[in-house]
């Protein structure tokens, strides 16, 4: 097993560089599909660590792979940037104050990419200075917030080539990350009826909101008849304008529907599509489906995991300091309650009776995945190569996901530890597979019987056009008149079997 103290050397080493370009991306904040500054930020830093880049993989002009070393195994880290419309925050402030943009880095994606990086590069420099083989690749995968930008390059093949992936996410707690998560679609359900005076002839009307909230009934009704793990999720995204008098002959709502597996998740959108149809016929009205985006389960890797876990150990917990922990007490005591703090503590599996503020242990592992009751598109890259991922402690205990609470502390120094830190045990377990083929090995076979010897389908049918394709500036159509990626009638859309 390898030196961990040499790997602390290297990534310590490359700090304050990291610090720096985790911070602009903070800044540059930019959504799903338009993270274009972010992206040619992290390329100038891994043009600069000697990594070849390719940029526009799979189709996607902010997605890139950058690569070194040569040989086997070949080990890919996978990176994030996208940020979260409405999370506007300055930060190192405990309370509601707007940036300049209306976005922020709600998810801390700033972090989780740079991270990622920087392991990457820690990794490339120890196989290069003990002339060891080995290929290290980086993915800059865009749109995770809502796009799915991995299942799309999954459906490129850009990960069958992979021996492993590694990853981490920022959270409030440091260790594995073992979790199962749940498969999603989402589409867009277009109504169109007919306008007419909603006084003077309205039945003459045929109205594209009604439709719209009749559907929104019925999903309400199939909830008490899904199973309990599963959940749908909606956004009206037109209802037809602002004008009363008029019957709206054009609504629109985005659902979102998430299940334990891909195949659950289908039969539900199934159900789903029955219910528009009706809501449709209920109304005189026509309906269409387009289907947006999907992304599937994750398969832990226990093999690989144990791994993890045991270098977090061999690291122990993030070193905090008294500034961090006086700024996460007064950050809780203002924009926190007692429920943030409970449910942050029952995702990790901790005891309600956990007292500090900042999470100065390791998490406990013992190889039963815990259930995260969202969806990550790390989980399509889980289904074509061996994937372990890891939680960086960055930070309060008790700090909401997609929250201003969560923005607010994302240049902070008590962020940078933890994602100096989960970059630690990432590279170290990078490490650990390419020197220990046994390891590999165990890895490849668990995921094999994981699978149950069924090859990876991607849940995004291939006749599904990326969505800047469609929506050029990336964002929610209001509207936005059938094209070849919209199914015709409701009852005739083509979906995944």
């Amino acid at each position: 097993m390898q030196n961990i103290d040499r790997i602390i050397a290297l990534i310590e080493a490359k700090t304050p560089a990291y610090i720096a370009l985790s911070d602009k991306v903070w800044d540059l904040a930019e959504l799903r599909y338009q993270e274009q500054k972010s992206v040619q930020a992290q390329i100038e830093a891994l043009e600069r660590e000697g990594f070849k880049v390719t940029p526009g993989v799979a189709g996607i002009p902010t997605a890139f792979q950058a690569e070194a070393g040569s040989g086997g195994p070949l080990i890919g880290f996978l990176g994030e940037y996208d940020a979260l419309s409405g999370l506007s925050q300055r930060a190192g402030l405990t309370e509601r104050v707007s940036a300049d943009g209306p976005n922020g880095q709600g998810c801390g994606h700033n972090l989780l990419g740079t991270g990622a990086i920087l392991a990457a590069a820690a990794v490339k420099d120890y196989l290069a200075a003990n002339k060891l083989p080995g290929t290290i690749r980086y993915y800059g995968c865009p749109a995770e917030e809502g796009g799915s930008g991995k299942t799309f390059m999954a459906r490129a093949g850009m990960f069958a080539d992979l021996d492993a992936a590694v990853t981490w996410h920022p959270g409030n707690f440091f260790g594995v990350m073992s979790v199962r998560t749940l498969a999603n679609i989402q589409a867009y359900f277009r109504f169109s009826g007919r306008a007419a005076h909603a006084a003077g002839a309205p039945h003459l009307g045929r109205s594209a909101l009604d439709a719209v909230e009749l559907m929104s009934v019925g999903v309400n009704y199939m909830r008490e008849h899904m199973p309990p793990d599963a959940r749908v999720h909606c956004a009206v995204t037109n209802t037809g304008g602002i004008s009363p008098n008029v019957v709206q002959a054009k609504a629109e709502a985005l659902y979102l529907i998430r299940a334990p597996d891909v195949a659950e998740t289908i039969e539900l959108f199934e159900r789903v599509k029955k219910i528009a149809e009706g809501a449709a016929l209920m109304t005189e009205t026509q309906a269409v489906v387009e289907f947006d985006k999907a992304c599937s389960n994750v398969l832990p890797n226990t093999a690989l995991e144990m791994a993890l876990h045991q270098n977090a150990q061999r690291l122990g917990p993030t070193p905090f300091d008294d500034g961090d922990r006086a700024f996460a007490e007064k950050l809780r005591k203002a924009a926190m309650t007692p429920a943030d703090v409970a449910a942050s503590l029952r995702q990790a599996g901790l005891q309600s009776g956990y007292q500090k503020v900042l999470h100065e242990d390791i998490l406990p592992f013992d190889g039963t995945p815990q259930m995260l009751y969202g969806s990550t598109d790390v989980g399509d890259v889980s289904w074509v190569t061996p994937t372990v991922q890891a939680w960086g402690a960055c930070f309060a205990v008790g700090t909401p996901g997609h929250s201003w609470q969560l923005v607010t502390q994302g240049k902070l120094p008590a962020a940078h530890r933890g994602m100096i830190h989960a970059a630690k045990a990432m590279a170290a377990t990078a490490i650990d597979a390419i020197e220990n083929p046994a390891l590999l090995a165990r890895a490849k076979a668990e995921l094999k019987e994981r699978v149950t010897g069924k090859a990876y389908v991607c849940p995004i049918p291939a006749s599904v056009e990326l969505p800047f394709k469609r929506r050029p500036d990336g964002g929610m159509p209001l509207g936005a008149p059938a094209s070849p990626h919209v199914a015709g009638p409701l009852a005739r859309a083509k979906l995944p079997a």
